[in-house]
């Protein structure tokens, strides 16, 4: 692998800038780490005022270091740091870690010198992490550029994951909690200010380097969304499971007040559309960003959602149960041939799913394996969790639990599976070495269970189709405010169906526009500088005779007069009444990071009070929108309820890649579109309103 993060990540030679005789200060953890933990490569302190530091040769500037650097360590008050940086860059390092404060983190003045040591890493081509960080290591390496208590953090040999944080101190937190889990490391980055690296080229790194299996991530924000883009989506085309923890909130950078999209996508909802677009497991908690990873270090993914579970206790099965519904698992039912087999096997046993195989199995253990291997023959589960409670640590039974599961375990090699049990170290690193993750908690197994089929189901499904291209004649964005017909008229051009309407100047006509659609109407005012029509009564439904339609068209201009007497009036738009279907929302709201995003939700109170809407960052193709219309919680309602038939989920998918595509060419123009409602019907949708809101120049 070639990568410009080869330097810092796996250097051969290493320069420690503010080096220190003593091991406890910063300038002294990292050599004392290199010693003791044994890296072969050269190590060179630099310090002007000792000759030697820790038993090795110092020298007193960058430029007295007789051979090139792959990686020095910056560890030198902020005054002095910028030049210490200008100097690695002039000998041709490769690399630099610092570890450094005081910079845009701390005043405008620090700011400035942080962009001074962006410049001069960019115009050598020195990579640079840092400045504010606790640094990185390599565990099979043993490189330590960190003034973390390395040594005393690690519990384990070299693992599958490539840990990366903005936060030094929490990226210290999750390798020791990590550790003491069982969850094997190699590298660790933390990125600090990102001056130059960020968490997105670790990413990119961990991607293709063969040692890591698993990525861990942690980050505050973003600041390249082409780059963390591009980085998941290598993570996903290898197959390596990311499992992100993203605090904070993205200020989506708009006025909520002029979108009800914008209203509904603060918060994290443009980065929950990122991770859910390339698979990413986004942890809430550190117990859960270390459950998952603890799962994911044995690499195998369920490519399905049926799940078996297997217990002692029936009350812990019912437990498992809920937690598999919870998380969306399939807890299917055994075979009826297979339940009536299990019965006589055990008389008492639950036989459905959950199997309980009851305390029975104490009496004579090798009813479990039984049990558990007529199962899996005769029942198609892409997946099995056991819990055993610490039947596995009692001395009455320890040695039979063991070689049943060895035995289960050499019959079927390809099955996955996971176990309950609650016992010391060494009984549960019995089962770790057959393969089978371990939990206390049963319904954390089920948990992390979930997230293995999350990953499997992701790979499985490899690369999105294609964004569809806009059809010939598509009209661009508006630049300057535009009323709801003329937003219509746009939509309809990139083939978002509309309704059938016409613009009347006069009540004359709006009855022969009335006459020509041949059925009820509504009736609406049209204006650039009326956003929110149904706030001043600016629209009339269910028309259908002359006499209310002309009356219609005095009464809205009247309104409009009154609530906006310096508003321009186009006119009256006269549009056909929709009825039946589903009442959809679907808009686009720009992200000052990632540019256009597209939500979606269903319509009434779905979207206004329980706002359960979802995003997907644009352009997209249609099997993404499908998966968008299937993430809502009332996504039952477009199946039909109640007698109603079925939505044309088609022609809405279609609808919501054809918009994505319209709001990502038109990123540099588009704040905020709003199609609400998007009435979708048995055969086809139709958007009844719209608006779009140029971006304003500052």
């Amino acid at each position: 692998m070639t990568h410009s993060l080869e330097a810092m990540l796996r250097p051969k030679s290493v320069a420690i800038i503010g080096a220190s005789d003593t091991p406890s200060r910063i300038g002294g953890r990292p050599i004392n780490s290199m010693k003791t933990l044994g890296f072969k490569g050269d190590i060179y302190p630099v310090n002007p005022k000792w000759e030697t530091i820790q038993d090795l040769p110092a020298f007193g500037k960058i430029q007295d270091v007789p051979k090139g650097v792959d990686c020095a360590i910056i560890a030198v008050p902020a005054k002095i740091a910028v030049q210490s940086v200008r100097d690695c860059a002039d000998q041709g390092v490769k690399s630099a870690v610092m570890f450094t404060s005081g910079f845009a983190e701390l005043s405008d003045d620090g700011a400035k010198a942080q962009r001074e040591i962006t410049g001069i890493a960019k115009e050598s081509g020195m990579r640079l992490i840092g400045p504010n960080c606790l640094g990185v290591f390599n565990v099979d390496a043993s490189w330590y550029g960190t003034f973390t208590n390395a040594p005393g953090m690690l519990r384990l040999p070299p693992g599958p994951m490539g840990i990366v944080s903005q936060s030094g101190a929490y990226g210290a937190h999750v390798f020791m909690v990590s550790q003491l889990r069982g969850v094997g490391s190699n590298y660790w980055v933390t990125t600090g200010n990102e001056s130059d690296v960020d968490v997105a080229e670790v990413i990119e790194f961990y991607a293709q380097a063969p040692d890591v299996k698993v990525i861990l991530a942690y980050a505050e924000g973003m600041k390249d969304a082409d780059r963390i883009c591009k980085a998941l989506e290598m993570a996903r085309d290898a197959e390596k499971p990311v499992i992100f923890m993203k605090v904070g909130s993205t200020d989506v950078g708009a006025q909520a007040a002029a979108s009800h999209t914008a209203s509904l996508a603060g918060a994290d909802a443009v980065y929950d559309a990122l991770f859910k677009q390339y698979g990413v497991y986004r942890a809430e908690t550190t117990e859960e960003f270390v459950d998952v990873a603890y799962a994911c270090q044995y690499g195998r993914y369920p490519t399905g959602r049926k799940i078996d579970l297997q217990t002692i206790s029936g009350g812990v099965g019912v437990q498992m149960a809920d937690a598999s519904v919870k998380y969306e698992l399939d807890v299917a039912p055994l075979p009826v041939s297979t339940q009536k087999k299990l019965k006589e096997l055990i008389p008492f046993a639950g036989v459905t799913n959950p199997v309980d195989f009851t305390a029975q199995a104490l009496n004579d253990p090798s009813l479990m394996e039984a049990n558990i291997s007529m199962t899996i023959d005769e029942a198609d589960f892409d997946a099995h969790i056991v819990y055993m409670a610490s039947v596995p640590a009692s001395p009455f039974t320890k040695d039979i639990c063991k070689q049943i599961f060895t035995n289960i375990r050499e019959k079927y090699a390809d099955e996955i599976m996971m176990m309950s049990i609650i016992g010391p170290d060494e009984v549960v690193s019995t089962y770790e070495d057959l393969g089978i993750p371990c939990y206390e908690d049963p319904s954390l197994a089920v948990r992390a269970m979930a997230s293995l089929m999350h990953f499997g189901e992701v790979f499985e499904r490899g690369r999105p189709d294609a964004p569809p291209a806009l059809p010939t004649g598509a009209l661009p964005a508006p630049t300057t405010p535009i009323a709801e017909h003329e937003a219509k008229r746009v939509l309809n051009s990139i083939g978002v169906p509309v309704t059938t309407e016409e613009l009347v100047q006069s009540r004359e006509e709006a009855v022969a526009v009335w006459q020509k659609i041949g059925g009820k109407v509504v009736m609406k005012i049209a204006s650039p500088d009326i956003l929110h029509k149904t706030e001043i009564g600016g629209v009339l439904l269910s028309l259908d005779t002359a006499e209310e339609v002309a009356a219609g068209f005095d009464t809205l201009i009247e309104r409009a007069k009154t609530a906006k007497p310096d508003a321009k009036i186009d006119g009256v738009i006269v549009a056909e009444m929709v009825s039946g279907g589903v009442e959809t929302v679907m808009g686009v709201v720009c992200d000052p990071v990632f540019g256009p995003a597209v939500m979606f939700g269903l319509g009434g109170v779905f979207v206004e009070v329980l706002k359960d809407v979802t995003f997907r960052l644009a352009p997209f193709g249609v099997d993404e929108a499908h998966r968008m219309i299937d993430e809502i919680q009332g996504r039952a309602m477009l199946d039909g309820v109640r007698g109603a038939p079925p939505s044309d989920i088609e022609a809405l998918a279609e609808a919501l890649s054809k918009l994505s595509v319209f709001a990502a060419t038109n990123a540099d123009t588009i704040e905020t579109i709003d199609v609400n409602p998007f009435i979708v019907l048995p055969n086809g949708a139709v958007a009844v309103d719209a608006l779009i809101v140029p971006k304003v120049e500052n």
